[in-house]
Order: C-alpha cells, then sequence, then structure tokens
C-alpha cells in the first residue's frame, strides 16, 4: 500500500505505523527533513520517502492507493483544484483521494477573516472536475469536532470531509 501524504508529519507516520509506504511531501526543505528525522527517530525511515515539491509547479512521482490532503490551505496562491485533479490522477486504479479541509475557524487560528468562506466538500469536488464515469464520491460530509488549541483551550470546530474513489 502506498500512500502520498503531507503537512507536520503526524499522519504520515500514523499511515507508516500501520503498514503503508509513505511519501510525504512538503514545500519546505525544513518541514521535510524535521519528518524525515522524526521517521528514522520512531523507525518507520523505511516506511517514510520525504520528498520537497512545490505543488503547484510539480507531483511526486508514481502510482498510489492512497493521497491525502489535509488542510491544504495556504494565504500564498495555490489553484487547489489543479492539485487535487493531480493527486486523483496519480491513484492507482481502484485507489482513494481523501481531502479534510477547515470548515471553521477555531478562535486561535491565524486566520479570523469574518468573511471567510469553506467551500463545502460537494463544491470541492465539483471543481476538481473529474469525469463521474471514473470517479465516485465516496463521502462527502460536515463533521464536528472538539478540537484542542494552545493552552489546551477547547472549541468546537466543522471539518469538511471528502473521500473520492477511482474506478477500478
Amino acid at each position: 500500500m502506498r500512500a502520498v501524504h503531507g503537512g507536520d508529519g503526524g499522519d504520515a507516520l500514523w499511515l507508516a505505523g500501520q503498514g503503508w509506504r509513505v511519501t510525504a511531501t512538503d514545500i519546505s526543505a525544513v518541514a521535510v527533513e524535521r519528518l524525515a528525522a522524526l521517521a528514522r527517530a520512531h523507525d518507520l525511515g523505511d516506511r517514510v520517502i520525504t520528498v520537497r515539491h512545490d505543488l503547484h509547479e510539480s507531483f511526486p512521482s508514481g502510482r498510489f492507493d492512497l493521497v491525502c490532503a489535509h488542510y491544504l490551505h495556504t494565504p500564498f496562491t495555490l489553484d487547489r483544484a489543479t492539485v487535487l485533479r493531480s493527486a486523483a490522477h496519480a491513484l492507482r486504479p481502484g485507489g482513494r483521494l481523501l481531502v479534510v479541509d477547515h470548515g471553521s475557524a477555531a478562535p486561535w487560528s491565524w486566520d479570523q477573516d469574518p468573511d471567510i468562506r469553506y467551500p463545502g466538500p460537494r463544491e470541492v469536488a465539483e471543481g476538481i472536475g473529474l469525469d463521474p464515469a471514473t470517479w465516485t464520491v465516496e463521502r462527502a460530509d460536515a463533521p464536528r469536532r472538539i478540537a484542542t488549541g494552545p493552552g489546551g483551550r477547547t472549541a468546537e470546530v466543522t471539518d469538511h470531509v471528502l473521500l473520492i474513489r477511482r474506478a477500478a
């Protein structure tokens, strides 16, 4: 099982601990090296490959069973639909693309813009523009959870979860 994942590395390490071979990517060389060191420290260095990519320009090579895009939000210009479309096309037949986005902002979030709009999972799926003859939306919902922030502060937040499967 091969997965590609970005972010702080917690999910990549978890997947590797479950037996997955993980290709973890980030735009930051520091983040990539930090995750590589964490993988080695947890004896998962043989299961986690770290690569630096500007996903606006390139995507990790290979075919994957799972691509995770968790909280792929940035204050910089990024054509998310194109990135997510590239991710979907990197899947093997039967593979899944998991997109988890913010559906609300926690009180400690860096972005407290009251006018911010969080597109729902169905809207994200439509924006990716995948052919329904090849791609199936298996999950598109907005679960709520209690998040813990700095100093142990808690708040209810909404996540947007989208799971798309490529036909086998």
